[in-house]
């Protein structure tokens, strides 16, 4: 979708909305299906946002979407407990600024507030979002626009931390994290940016040199090395690549490169990009980044 169609969809969203009368919240009320939607709003402290200015485009699950959640699911999120988890479902479904269905139909995905982007379909005259079909579109409210969606679209809700020990390949890498005392701050908010060296990756280093890091003796230089593969924010590997730099938190400034499909940072080659996690976003390299001494 080129910028001009953009933002002529969302002049045109930004023009239906100033006729609107009701605000999103009080038009998913006024609508009477959405009542679970509107319980995880407030749970979640998001209604007075969705109620301000905005302008928010909201893909809003309807309450038969709820109820085909596995059994417990919903109870569980509405636990204080289960509140950030809950946080970070809600917020994949929003959308900031007023986008109509036209703007959606004519692009390949969107970026809601949690982060996590979500792809877009148009087939058949059904437009579906993250395989969310969205059964009735462009309802204008004064601070944004409903689409209704049929399921619930569910984020990873697994940290950086959590999504890397399910994989498996991620073993060296985990107990590395351990020693350097870095788990928690992978574990953080953040976001953050990974470049994830396999296990295959810290295989290739000279023999003994992960034993030795890994003891306490050498933790400053087991942090280097792994700061040095981090970089702050969430960066999808469409704007690394046209940013063409990754700057870590270890100081380190690495060069990213793409060549026949294959993309590089430094002399790491990533093999799997964009595994999006609630904190933050994982790249796969199959080499170990060492930063200058």
């Amino acid at each position: 979708m080129n910028r001009l169609s953009l933002v002529a969809a969302l002049l045109s969203a930004a023009a239906l909305t100033a006729s609107a009368q009701s605000s999103i919240v009080e038009t998913a009320k006024q609508a009477g299906s959405f009542s679970t939607l509107l319980t995880a709003v407030e749970k979640a402290g998001l209604a007075e946002t969705l109620m301000g200015d905005g302008p928010f485009t909201v893909f809003a699950p309807t309450d038969e979407a709820f109820a085909a959640l596995p059994e417990g699911t919903l109870e569980s999120l509405l636990t204080p407990e289960g509140l950030p988890k809950l946080k970070l479902i809600l917020t994949h479904h929003v959308l900031s600024g007023a986008a109509d269905s036209s703007a959606a139909k004519r692009a390949d995905s969107v970026t809601p507030l949690s982060g996590q982007p979500l792809p877009l379909e148009f087939a058949d005259g059904m437009l579906s979002v993250a395989g969310a079909n969205v059964v009735k579109a462009d309802i204008v409210c004064t601070n944004g626009v409903i689409h209704v969606i049929d399921s619930v679209m569910l984020p990873n809700l697994d940290d950086v931390v959590e999504t890397a020990s399910k994989v498996g390949a991620f073993k060296t890498l985990l107990a590395a994290a351990k020693a350097a005392g870095l788990v928690d701050a992978l574990k953080a908010e953040g976001p953050i940016t990974v470049f994830a060296p396999t296990d295959e990756a810290f295989a290739k280093l000279p023999e003994g040199t992960v034993a030795s890091l890994l003891k306490p003796e050498n933790k400053d230089q087991l942090v280097k090395i792994l700061t040095a593969h981090v970089v702050q924010g969430r960066v999808g590997s469409a704007a690394a690549i046209k940013g063409g730099k990754a700057p870590t938190l270890q100081g380190t400034t690495w060069t990213i490169t793409s060549d026949e499909g294959a993309v590089l940072v430094g002399n790491a080659q990533v093999v799997k990009a964009d595994v999006y996690t609630s904190n933050g976003v994982i790249h796969v390299i199959d080499t170990v980044l060492i930063p200058a001494k």
